[in-house]
């Protein structure tokens, strides 16, 4: 059965770091993912041709045609796949699948809740403008720290400090010999990959969930208490007196 989101969090990301790790094969990644590169190319060009039809659709409509949405979220997924697997994080070395859907037993997920609803017309414009902040820094963060064609800025930078903790040092001896990744490095990639997906979702009309102003450290992303967030498929409402519990759809 499918997992889904939680409804308190509509755009969601997790990870699992993939150890034991080869201590070599990073050198060779770049040229090992080629394929991945010319598809993805071509994916991207399609996905900004897809999402200016989804803008206008919306703008007249309020509602982000389904199966435009299943693509541009696809391609969110088999981006991340690659970042993941790549110098964005490092942190797996099983080749990620061609593919746009989930891919069961890969370390990493990307989940996009349906937006049923999105505002239109000038509210519509309003409120992808309410984010400026948001799209502000990022840009600072990309301008900051070099910028890869598909991922980089402050978590490629991250990525490379592990590396070199990975080859010289660490907790436990020298890292050299046991291939192991620093904990804290990974925590922190995550955070900052978390957040730019939330921001990149919110900019391209996916979801309505305005990204917070916070990093959510580890694999496991949690919620607005702070507690890690539920992967569930229904949420059921508490039970007025003398009534019985509805229960409604996650998504």
């Amino acid at each position: 059965m499918a997992t889904i989101a939680a409804v308190d969090q509509p755009v969601r990301l997790e990870a699992e770091l993939d150890e034991p790790l080869s201590r070599w094969l990073w050198l060779v990644k770049w040229l090992l993912l080629f394929p991945h590169h010319v598809a993805l190319l071509c994916l991207w060009a399609a996905f900004l041709v897809v999402s200016v039809i989804a803008f206008f659709v919306t703008l007249f409509t309020g509602r982000y045609p389904r199966a435009l949405f299943n693509f541009t979220t696809g391609v969110a997924r088999w981006t991340w796949r690659v970042a993941y697997y790549s110098y964005a994080a490092l942190a797996t070395d099983r080749y990620p699948p061609f593919s746009l859907g989930v891919a069961p037993g890969y370390p990493t997920r990307v989940d996009i809740a349906y937006p049923r609803l999105l505002p239109r017309g000038l509210r519509l414009v309003i409120w992808w403008l309410r984010a400026t902040p948001q799209y502000a820094l990022v840009a600072l963060c990309l301008l900051s720290f070099r910028i890869c064609w598909w991922i980089g800025g402050l978590t490629a930078l991250l990525a490379e400090v592990a590396l070199v903790v990975l080859v010289f040092t660490g907790p436990g001896g020298i890292l050299l010999f046991t291939g192991r990744y620093p904990q804290r490095q990974f925590a922190w990639i995550i955070a900052f990959d978390r957040w730019m997906l939330t921001v990149f979702a919110y900019a391209f009309l996916m979801t309505t969930a305005y990204p917070p102003f916070r990093m959510d450290k580890g694999g496991i992303e949690t919620g607005a208490s702070g507690k890690p967030a539920a992967r569930r498929r229904f949420a059921v409402r508490r039970p007025r007196r003398g009534g019985i519990a509805p229960l409604r759809g996650a998504r």
